[in-house]
């Protein structure tokens, strides 16, 4: 059996309110999502309809990740992960949050979370 296509999206940035924290509450602050899908097997065809639209998929997930707020980027990749699955051509999601700008007692460069989600039977 041959490996799934896959449709991989690196570097969308939004700027939403996530964070534990009052002030992130109350200042959007930059996130970068990366997510990559596996696909169900499709129809060897050069047809947009058998396959993601990606441009769909990226909208999807920014307007997702900006609206309402939650402490913790497990949530908000728990959220992305299933606006993944509304698409019913993917099988399998990974998904990474990056919060660059997270307010930690030393500096970083960057934090981040990555969840694996299969689409439930």
């Amino acid at each position: 059996m041959a490996p799934a296509d896959r449709i991989r999206i690196t570097g969308l940035r939004i700027e939403a309110a996530h964070g534990v924290y009052p002030q992130e509450k109350l200042r959007p602050q930059p996130f970068l999502i990366d997510v990559e899908v596996s696909l169900r097997p499709r129809a060897d065809s050069d047809d947009l309809a058998t396959t993601v639209d990606y441009s769909a998929l990226a909208t999807a997930i920014a307007e997702t990740a900006r609206a309402g707020s939650v402490d913790l980027i497990e949530t908000l990749a728990e959220r992305v992960a299933g606006v993944c699955f509304g698409f019913a051509l993917i099988d399998e999601v990974e998904v990474t949050v990056h919060k660059p700008q997270a307010p930690l007692p030393v500096p970083v460069s960057d934090v981040s979370v990555t969840i694996t989600r299969g689409r439930q039977a």
